[in-house]
Formats: structure tokens, sequence, C-alpha cells
């Protein structure tokens, strides 16, 4: 099983809306052409699919043998999601919700707004998310039934040793360069002048606007929202549990056109204005404000860790007791330890750290720190920090000694996928499965058609 084994886990994370080819004569043509157990496929879902991937990839033209392997990976959800039924898997409606929401959220960003989410579908938000909940439901069910089949799968070291040893020395990956990192960070603190500061210009920009200003400019000229400004502060629509709670409780209560009272949340100041209320979601500018530390601050901040870079270079403090005294980060418990937010461990990969950073540690040898680094923190803090280098891995060949981790997840994984193809193969034994021209004349890996 060549394809499955490499392509199971290959269930899109977003499920396409669902598409109605239509004919000249505009009648339209959907149909079942594929039936597993209780479970059925439309013309329409492999139609959805099959352009969806076309354009996430840049495929010109896929024809039927890409259809043909979109079909048999969406026969294999159904397969799960059929015995998800058999067992009685429950999935609850907050479980899809919060799906929904985590997937429209990450589309959101890759439009720009919901706004342009919605004018691209030509559907509402709240269309948009009823349409998804019975795909994602089937995802959420074939994921736990997954789960479930492969829940107790282990790998010895004489597995991985057995896997490792199967890979022919030709087709070992190239292990790019790793960095072990440990940092020190000092967040510039604001005070409450600076505090009390923002909140009276962001006033004044409060009375200037009810005086008849317009909102939407002094938006484009002041707001520190670089998402928002450039369109006058609009955010676009949004429902309850998008945004701050503060920022909701307030732009929820306004009437169209109304100004709210000075907002504060995580993000700084803000001002609202209601544009337009539909049902459940609303339209809001807003005007935000985020106070910053003074010039003096940001230096104290940076001439502190001056010092406390000449005494770790010194060797009269560690990088660890460094971290535990002197960072604002919650890692100074692990001595300043980085974690790579994409692995979960304590290694990166140039492409895991951002540019002005790589370049930094590309310049130091093992052992070595950085001087004060610039940084703003996830939450827009201007911050400065030392990153030192505790250890870096050349590119290499994989092997056993210094790739043991990742050589036992891939082993683990191939297990993983053997106990799946296995499962499978004695669940398509014993299911109904009837598929329709012209799909029953795919070649699929495996005995879909019998």
């Amino acid at each position: 099983m060549k394809k499955i084994k490499t392509t199971f886990v290959f269930l899109l994370t977003f499920v396409s809306f669902i598409l109605t080819a239509q004919n000249q004569n505009g009648v339209i043509i959907d149909e079942v052409v594929a039936v597993v157990g209780k479970n059925y496929i439309l013309h329409s879902d492999i139609e959805s699919q099959y352009l969806q991937v076309k354009m996430q990839y840049g495929i010109a033209e896929g024809g039927l043998l890409l259809k043909c392997n979109l079909l048999e990976n969406m026969m294999f959800q159904k397969l799960l999601v059929n015995q998800a039924m058999v067992d009685s898997v429950i999935v609850s409606e907050e479980q899809v919700d919060e799906r929904i929401e985590r997937n429209l959220r990450y589309f959101i960003q890759q439009f720009g707004s919901r706004t342009k989410l919605e004018e691209y579908y030509k559907k509402s938000y709240t269309e948009i998310k009823e349409e998804l909940k019975d795909p994602v439901k089937d995802q959420l069910l074939s994921e736990i039934m997954q789960q479930k089949i492969t829940e107790k799968v282990v790998v010895t070291p004489g597995e991985v040793k057995a896997y490792f040893e199967s890979i022919h020395p030709d087709s070992l990956p190239l292990v790019p360069a790793e960095y072990e990192l440990q940092e020190i960070v000092k967040i510039s603190q604001i005070s409450d002048k600076e505090l009390l500061d923002a909140r009276e210009k962001l006033n004044e920009f409060r009375n200037r606007i009810l005086k008849g200003e317009s909102f939407t400019t002094l938006a484009v000229l002041y707001s520190d929202d670089p998402g928002s400004m450039s369109k006058g502060g609009e955010l676009g629509f949004f429902a309850r549990g998008d945004m701050y709670p503060e920022f909701e409780s307030a732009a929820f209560s306004l009437k169209p056109g109304e100004i709210s009272p000075i907002v504060k949340t995580k993000a700084g100041f803000h001002i609202l204005q209601l544009i337009e209320r539909r049902g459940e979601l609303i339209n809001v500018r807003h005007l935000l404000l985020q106070p910053k530390p003074s010039t003096e601050t940001i230096m104290a901040s940076k001439l502190l860790l001056d010092s406390v870079y000449t005494l770790i270079v010194n060797k009269q403090i560690s990088v660890d007791s460094a971290a535990m005294v002197f960072s604002d980060f919650p890692s100074k418990k692990s001595g300043g330890t980085m974690i790579n937010q994409y692995s979960g461990t304590a290694k990166f990969e140039a492409e895991h750290l951002d540019k002005s950073l790589i370049y930094a540690v590309e310049k130091l040898k093992m052992g070595e720190i950085t001087k004060p680094l610039p940084m703003t923190t996830e939450d827009g803090k201007n911050a400065y920090r030392l990153v030192y280098l505790k250890n870096i891995s050349p590119p290499h060949t994989a092997n056993l000694r210094d790739d043991y981790d990742k050589i036992q997840n891939a082993s683990l994984e191939n297990k993983k996928a053997e106990i799946i193809e296995k499962w499978m193969n004695e669940k398509i034994s014993s299911t109904y499965i009837k598929v329709k021209a012209p799909y029953n004349e795919c070649d699929f890996d495996n005995k879909w058609i019998k």
C-alpha cells in the first residue's frame, strides 16, 4: 500500500465547501459515487477537494489519477467514521465548534479579513460555519479512530535500529544544522505616566470624533493596529469569542454609529464604533493606542543586559544563573532554554528562527553569547535579550547516534501506518463498499472494488 502508507494522514485540515457543478442548462449535476458502510461520498465532494488541492499545491491539472487518490483517502476517512459509529464514539458540539473556529481563524488570516472570506465564498460567516459542521465532525471522528487503533503502538530500540538499517544509505535524509539556545530577556516596563499619557491622547481623539471629525481618518493616521489602520480601523464581521472579552463587551453593547468609551485590553487602549450588526455578528472599526515605554526605560533594559553580558563573558556568572536572576520570561526557570514551538524540543533549524536572530546566531561559535538584541514579545512589548549558543549540530546525514529521537519518531509512525493498513484491509473485507463509474476503474492501492 504505497500511497496510503504515506498519505493516510493526508486528511485535509480544512474541508472545502461543497461545490455543485452545473451543465449548460443550469441543471445541478451531483450524485453518490461511493458508499462506505452507512456513509457516502458525492461527486461534488471529490470536485471540491480536487479544486482545493490544485489551488493549494499549484497543480495545473491532475485528472482522474489525482481524483482517484483523493477518493481513496476519502473512503479511508469514511471507513474510520463508519467504525466510530459502530464503536459509539462521540464528538461534542464544543469540539466541532472549536475546530471550525480554529480553521476559520487561519483562513481569515490568509484572506486578510472575515469580510473577504465571506466575499470569496459568497456566504455569511454563520452559513460557512453551519456548512462545515458535518465534514468537520467526520474529520474529528476519523482522527479519534486513528488514535484508538494506534494508541498502544510502541517501538523498541531494536525496532528503531532495524528500521534505520532498512533505509538504503542513498535514501538517508540530510539533517540541517540545529541550534540549542538559551535566552535572557529584559522587557521594558511601561510606567503609570506612560499609561496615563496614552489614555489621555486616545480620549482627545474620541472627543474630536464626537465633535464631527472622521473616525476613519484618525484611525488611518494614528492607530497602532497595522492590520486595520489602512482600512480606517474596520475589523470586519466577528462573533462572540473572537476578540478580547473586554473588547467584545463594549462592541456588542453599541448601537450603529455609536462611539464607545475607552476600552483597555492586553493589546492596549481602544475606542470603537459599531458599523453594522447582522444577527450574532457585528462589524466595528477601532482606534488602538499601545502605551510605549520611554526611550530611557528601553535603554535601561539594554544597559542592564550589557552588564549581564560582561559578567557572563568574564565567567563571573553562568548563563543558567543569569537567566534565573535577570530574565523576565518564564523560560528563566529552565535556565533560559528556548523551546521550538514547531517541534516542542530545544532544537531549532534555521528556518524556525526569525531572520534577525538567525543572522546573530550564525556568527556565534558554540559557547558564545550575543550582545543585547532588540526584540518584540508575542504580546507586542519592547524588550532586549541575550542569546547564548549552547550547542550546534552541523548539517549531516541522519544517523542513530545524533538523530535517535527523529529516527525513533519515524519508526513509530511507520509502524502505526502498518497497523492502520492491516486494520483497513480487515475492515474493507467486512464492510459494505460500492464505487460507481468512472471511479470503479481507479487503480486503488487497496481492494475497495469487490
